[in-house]
């Protein structure tokens, strides 16, 4: 019978160990990967002339032909230490300054929530 049992057995485990392993390879995407594609669509978004164009008013760095009508971004994370704060400046920058000259981007409806939200991912990179 322990025979038996061993003829049966061994393929099933070995059959379990080739899934097992072909799961493990088949998602190389790990978190760190993910965050790092968010935060590349950030740029994008941030850098595209027809959609975010913070160049036009801020210096960024890796930008070229920035503006100087707003302040340069850096040490975000210094400056917005609450990321919900910088998402809400983004997405419509008279609620904290009503004589803001910034686009509100999401009142607006200028991007997308999910690109504010790429945008904010990748400004507090910087």
């Amino acid at each position: 019978m322990r025979q038996t049992a061993m003829k049966i057995l061994t393929p099933v485990f070995s059959l379990a160990a080739v899934v097992a392993a072909l799961a493990i390879t088949s998602f190389p995407a790990t978190a760190a990967d993910a965050a790092a594609s968010v935060i590349e669509k950030g740029k994008e978004v941030a850098f595209d002339r027809k959609l975010g164009n913070c160049l036009a008013c801020h210096a960024i760095e890796d930008g070229t032909l920035p503006g100087n009508i707003g302040p340069p971004l850096i040490a975000m994370q210094q400056r917005f230490p609450d990321k919900a704060k910088l998402r809400a400046q983004i997405w419509d920058a008279t609620v904290a300054n009503p004589n803001s000259i910034m686009i509100p981007f999401g009142r607006h409806r200028v991007v997308t929530e999910d690109q504010i939200d790429q945008i904010v991912e990748y400004i507090y990179t910087l």
